[in-house]
Protein backbone atom coordinates (compact mmCIF):
# COMPACT_ATOMS: atom_id res chain seq x y z
CA UNK A 1 0.00 0.00 0.00
CA UNK A 2 2.55 2.13 0.62
CA UNK A 3 4.60 2.22 -2.83
CA UNK A 4 0.42 3.36 -3.93
CA UNK A 5 0.70 6.27 -1.64
CA UNK A 6 4.26 7.20 -2.62
CA UNK A 7 3.50 6.73 -6.88
CA UNK A 8 0.24 8.79 -6.37
CA UNK A 9 2.28 11.47 -4.37
CA UNK A 10 5.40 11.46 -6.75
CA UNK A 11 1.89 11.21 -9.46
CA UNK A 12 0.15 14.45 -7.91
CA UNK A 13 3.39 16.90 -6.80
CA UNK A 14 4.24 18.40 -10.13
CA UNK A 15 -0.05 18.73 -10.64
CA UNK A 16 -0.43 20.37 -7.36
CA UNK A 17 2.39 22.91 -7.84
CA UNK A 18 0.15 24.23 -10.65
CA UNK A 19 -2.62 25.52 -8.63
CA UNK A 20 -2.67 28.36 -6.19
CA UNK A 21 -2.48 28.23 -2.45
CA UNK A 22 -6.25 28.96 -2.41
CA UNK A 23 -7.17 26.26 -5.26
CA UNK A 24 -4.45 23.88 -2.89
CA UNK A 25 -6.92 24.44 0.37
CA UNK A 26 -10.31 24.06 -1.56
CA UNK A 27 -8.85 20.39 -2.87
CA UNK A 28 -7.27 19.76 0.39
CA UNK A 29 -10.31 20.34 2.29
CA UNK A 30 -12.31 18.28 -0.51
CA UNK A 31 -9.76 15.14 -0.25
CA UNK A 32 -10.05 15.21 3.67
CA UNK A 33 -13.47 15.76 4.15
CA UNK A 34 -14.17 12.73 1.25
CA UNK A 35 -11.47 10.83 3.09
CA UNK A 36 -13.20 11.34 6.75
CA UNK A 37 -16.33 9.85 5.53
CA UNK A 38 -14.38 6.49 3.56
CA UNK A 39 -13.01 6.29 7.05
CA UNK A 40 -16.33 6.36 8.87
CA UNK A 41 -17.66 3.92 6.15
CA UNK A 42 -15.10 1.58 6.89
CA UNK A 43 -14.81 2.04 11.05
CA UNK A 44 -18.76 1.26 10.42
CA UNK A 45 -18.61 -1.91 8.37
CA UNK A 46 -16.39 -3.16 10.89
CA UNK A 47 -13.09 -3.55 8.66
CA UNK A 48 -9.22 -3.04 8.68
CA UNK A 49 -7.95 -1.00 5.54
CA UNK A 50 -6.62 -4.45 4.21
CA UNK A 51 -10.94 -5.77 4.22
CA UNK A 52 -10.73 -8.23 6.93
CA UNK A 53 -13.38 -8.09 9.64
CA UNK A 54 -12.28 -6.55 13.03
CA UNK A 55 -11.42 -9.15 15.16
CA UNK A 56 -14.65 -9.60 17.49
CA UNK A 57 -15.28 -8.79 21.01
CA UNK A 58 -14.82 -11.18 23.68
CA UNK A 59 -17.52 -10.27 25.92
CA UNK A 60 -20.02 -12.45 24.28
CA UNK A 61 -23.28 -10.35 25.94
CA UNK A 62 -21.97 -7.55 23.51
CA UNK A 63 -21.13 -9.58 19.99
CA UNK A 64 -23.71 -7.91 18.32
CA UNK A 65 -23.31 -4.24 19.40
CA UNK A 66 -21.06 -2.39 16.53
CA UNK A 67 -17.63 -1.70 17.82
CA UNK A 68 -16.91 2.85 18.17
CA UNK A 69 -20.41 4.55 16.85
CA UNK A 70 -19.00 7.44 18.08
CA UNK A 71 -15.68 7.46 16.80
CA UNK A 72 -16.36 7.71 13.41
CA UNK A 73 -18.62 10.65 13.97
CA UNK A 74 -17.26 13.96 12.58
CA UNK A 75 -17.14 15.21 15.63
CA UNK A 76 -14.48 12.80 16.99
CA UNK A 77 -13.06 12.03 13.41
CA UNK A 78 -11.63 15.20 12.48
CA UNK A 79 -10.00 16.47 9.73
CA UNK A 80 -7.32 19.49 9.21
CA UNK A 81 -6.44 21.11 6.80
CA UNK A 82 -3.51 23.67 6.45
CA UNK A 83 -1.06 25.04 3.63
CA UNK A 84 1.26 21.42 4.19
CA UNK A 85 -1.95 19.01 3.27
CA UNK A 86 -4.89 17.34 4.85
CA UNK A 87 -4.92 15.57 7.80
CA UNK A 88 -8.18 12.71 8.86
CA UNK A 89 -7.80 11.56 12.87
CA UNK A 90 -8.40 11.77 16.47
CA UNK A 91 -7.90 14.18 19.16
CA UNK A 92 -7.60 14.28 22.74
CA UNK A 93 -8.90 11.20 24.90
CA UNK A 94 -10.61 9.74 21.52
CA UNK A 95 -7.37 9.84 20.10
CA UNK A 96 -5.95 7.59 22.69
CA UNK A 97 -8.78 4.93 23.06
CA UNK A 98 -8.41 4.74 18.99
CA UNK A 99 -4.36 4.45 19.23
CA UNK A 100 -5.01 1.47 21.97
CA UNK A 101 -7.33 -0.27 19.02
CA UNK A 102 -5.43 0.83 16.01
CA UNK A 103 -1.81 -0.88 17.38
CA UNK A 104 -3.41 -3.42 19.65
CA UNK A 105 -1.80 -2.11 22.75
CA UNK A 106 -2.51 -2.83 26.10
CA UNK A 107 -4.77 -0.27 27.97
CA UNK A 108 -6.49 0.18 31.23
CA UNK A 109 -10.42 -1.23 30.92
CA UNK A 110 -11.72 1.48 33.28
CA UNK A 111 -9.58 4.29 35.37
CA UNK A 112 -8.31 2.14 38.14
CA UNK A 113 -9.44 -0.82 36.93
CA UNK A 114 -7.79 -4.04 35.46
CA UNK A 115 -5.60 -3.86 32.15
CA UNK A 116 -6.45 -5.54 28.82
CA UNK A 117 -4.82 -6.19 25.82
CA UNK A 118 -6.95 -5.23 22.89
CA UNK A 119 -7.16 -6.62 19.59
CA UNK A 120 -5.34 -4.40 16.62
CA UNK A 121 -8.40 -3.26 14.81
CA UNK A 122 -7.19 -0.56 12.29
CA UNK A 123 -9.60 2.15 12.23
CA UNK A 124 -7.66 4.53 10.54
CA UNK A 125 -5.21 3.51 6.95
CA UNK A 126 -5.71 3.83 3.03
CA UNK A 127 -7.29 1.25 1.11
CA UNK A 128 -6.62 0.84 -2.74
CA UNK A 129 -9.89 2.44 -2.96
CA UNK A 130 -9.00 5.51 -1.20
CA UNK A 131 -5.96 5.88 -3.14
CA UNK A 132 -8.37 6.00 -6.04
CA UNK A 133 -10.53 8.31 -4.70
CA UNK A 134 -8.16 10.96 -3.75
CA UNK A 135 -6.61 10.71 -7.59
CA UNK A 136 -9.73 10.99 -8.95
CA UNK A 137 -10.75 14.32 -7.09
CA UNK A 138 -7.39 15.79 -8.09
CA UNK A 139 -8.22 14.89 -11.44
CA UNK A 140 -11.61 16.50 -11.39
CA UNK A 141 -10.61 19.56 -9.48
CA UNK A 142 -7.84 19.89 -12.21
CA UNK A 143 -10.11 19.29 -15.07
CA UNK A 144 -13.08 21.48 -13.75
CA UNK A 145 -10.13 24.00 -13.42
CA UNK A 146 -10.23 24.36 -16.96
Amino acid sequence: MMDSLRALEDWAEPLLRQLSQAEQRKLARTVARELRRSQAGRIGQQRNPDGSLYEPRLDRRRLRERMFPRLRTASRLRMLVDPEGAAVGFTGRTARIARVHQLGLRDQVQPGGPTHLYARRELLGFTPADVELVRDLLLRHLTARG
